[in-house]
């Protein structure tokens, strides 16, 4: 009897040690090729940004399909601070007031303020300037994402470890920086 469940014990290692673990392995890898790929993109996608101080409709859907590229989905959050300079007044409500200097205000612009630009809802083409998000030079623009889907190593790290979850993204990327450039 002891024998029995001792060679059944061993099969079962063995299986788990010249199978199971090579394939987490290999998904392991695969995800840090699909973050390796994703970060690529993004940097390539904000960079472009920056350098032009625009959004078109086809450089956001390019950036989207190369983060598709990977088999992942993706939850992309992008963010505008445009940079305003705010006079400082000792009573604001007195414009002879104006202490002679400025005060540097960030005012933020997420997806929900700049996609309806990149894709309204009447169906103007992609190459209209009504369907440019536009960005000066002096504001931050930063893209952040993480995948959404479930990726083979999360399911083997599931299995592995007998059902614990991470609730950590396998891929995500976050880039950003001052636009350089106007060119509009």
């Amino acid at each position: 009897m002891v024998q029995t469940i001792s060679k059944l014990l061993g099969a079962l290692l063995a299986v788990l040690l010249l199978y199971i673990v090579p394939a987490a392995q290999a998904a392991e890898r695969q995800d840090d090729i699909s973050g390796l790929n994703t970060y690529h993109s993004t940097v390539h996608f904000v960079d472009m940004v920056r350098t032009k101080g625009y959004i078109t409709p086809t450089m956001y859907n390019d950036f989207i399909r190369d983060l598709e590229l990977t088999g992942n989905t993706y939850e992309v959050h992008l963010e505008h601070m445009h940079k305003k300079y705010v006079p400082n007044y000792a009573d604001a409500a007195k414009t002879d007031s104006f202490l002679g200097n400025y005060e540097v205000v960030y005012d933020s612009y997420y997806n929900p303020q700049i996609l309806p630009v990149l894709f309204p809802d009447h169906s103007q083409p992609k190459s209209e300037q009504i369907r440019r998000y536009t960005l000066m030079a002096g504001d931050y623009f930063t893209a952040r994402l993480y995948n959404t889907n479930r990726t083979p190593a999360d399911l083997y790290k599931s299995w592995l470890l007998g059902g614990i979850d991470n609730d950590k993204p396998a891929v995500s990327a976050s880039y950003g920086g001052m636009v350089l450039n106007e060119d509009y």
